[in-house]
């Protein structure tokens, strides 16, 4: 007699997360011998935290021995409620009702969708809206709250963002939770502020939540990217449906704090509280004070953009007029067309020892339209050393003019 499973079956319907899937793919390719193997595959900042935070973590080890509160500390929500203040030009932001710290924004994201997703709504099961492709943490959540998910098409033709006219109003109606992120992650394009004022319209038409990924807002070239309570401020009617959310692993190079914030809706910020009351995903009150130190300082992140600035006119020069390159308007990514990413990924690898992500593994199938991801590659450009990352495109360059056929997509 079969033993039942031990878990539920939703768990296994999460796909596979891409990080292990990239290793699989490459586990029996050899890279080659007389070069260093990089890793452009992973979004993990190479660049150095600033070095001011280990004196502020130092200075408060004194707090090591007490719980955190789920609510962090007050001076970090007023770090961050100033810091909101300033950014985004708005007004009215209470660091005691608007402003949430968690353990990382990926740690918020997929909460909210157990804040957000009801057994049904409009009398059928409840939809999770996402773009396609997308950062896998969104259907993941979705799937594991028991929602659709439901995959938007997010390619060249849409602008690289989800088109909100091609969704159909019964779609709408069951929707509990839309995950949008901005800049966007892989394809490194902003939205506008009135494309996101049409999604809080729609939020507030069709009582969804609006969950923006923000964590790549201080990773910009030209012109910084407007975020959701802005265009909400903008609109002048609150903060009601809508949430952001923030990091300092970007922003700050910091990902080992574990440290971020939700910002927006206090209704859903109370119920969110709730929710991670019993998560207990907290984080300790020396990185909280660490963490609203990064928070009032601007001169790290100027500096810190101003290097990736470089590293995107490497690409340029290197990869510009091929593979459907176009300059990353925000965060770090190049999003290449190559035809097949997976086949050009395990190329790359065995001939240059550079390690990249399959574009499909950010995408889903969908019936009847492919995988919207499956012929490109994304590169991060993470290397802490402008020499360094310089050699390892120039690698890529060179094995993809070598590997593909015709280079000029």
């Amino acid at each position: 007699m079969k033993s039942p499973a031990l878990h539920s079956p939703t768990i296994d319907a999460i796909p596979e997360y891409w990080y292990y899937h990239v290793d699989s793919l490459l586990r029996d390719i050899e890279p080659p011998s007389d070069v260093q193997s990089v890793s452009l595959a992973i979004g993990a900042p190479g660049h150095t935290a600033p070095e001011f935070i280990k004196e502020v973590i130092a200075a408060h080890d004194h707090l090591w021995h007490k719980y955190p509160p789920i609510e962090g500390s007050r001076d970090f929500r007023e770090a961050v409620a100033a810091w909101l203040t300033q950014r985004y030009g708005l007004s009215g932001i209470d660091p005691d009702t608007n402003v949430m710290p968690v353990a990382g924004s990926r740690e918020a994201l997929f909460l909210t969708s157990v804040l957000a997703v009801p057994p049904s709504k409009s009398g059928a099961r409840p939809a999770v809206l996402v773009p396609n492709p997308l950062f896998n943490v969104y259907d993941g959540a979705a799937i594991a709250s028991g929602a659709e998910c439901v995959y938007l098409p997010a390619t060249r033709e849409t602008g690289f963002l989800p088109d909100t006219d091609a969704i159909d109003r019964e779609t709408l109606a069951r929707t509990v939770l839309v995950y949008l992120c901005s800049p966007a992650n892989p394809q490194a394009v902003i939205a506008s502020q009135e494309y996101l004022q049409t999604w809080i319209a729609l939020a507030r038409r069709y009582s969804f939540v609006l969950a923006v990924d923000e964590c790549y807002s201080e990773i910009y070239d030209r012109e910084p990217a407007p975020g959701v309570l802005q265009a909400a401020h903008a609109m002048g009617a609150g903060w009601s449906n809508v949430l952001a959310f923030h990091s300092l692993s970007k922003r700050s190079n910091a990902p080992g704090l574990r440290s971020g914030f939700v910002a927006g809706d206090a209704n859903l910020l109370a119920k969110l509280k709730h929710v991670r009351t019993f998560s207990c995903a907290t984080v300790p009150l020396p990185l909280l004070a660490a963490s609203a130190a990064l928070w009032r300082d601007e001169q790290h992140v100027i500096e810190n953009r101003a290097r990736y600035r470089l590293k995107f006119n490497i690409a340029e020069e290197l990869l510009g007029g091929n593979y459907g390159f176009y300059r990353p308007a925000g965060s770090f990514f190049l999003w290449l067309d190559v035809g097949d990413g997976e086949a050009v990924t395990k190329s790359l690898w065995r001939d240059t020892g550079v390690k990249v992500m399959p574009g499909g593994y950010l995408g889903r199938e969908i019936p009847g339209r492919g995988n919207p991801g499956q012929q490109y590659v994304r590169i991060a450009l993470v290397l802490d050393d402008e020499k360094a990352m310089r050699e390892a495109l120039s690698r890529v360059a060179s094995g993809l003019a070598s590997s593909l056929h015709n280079p000029a997509l």
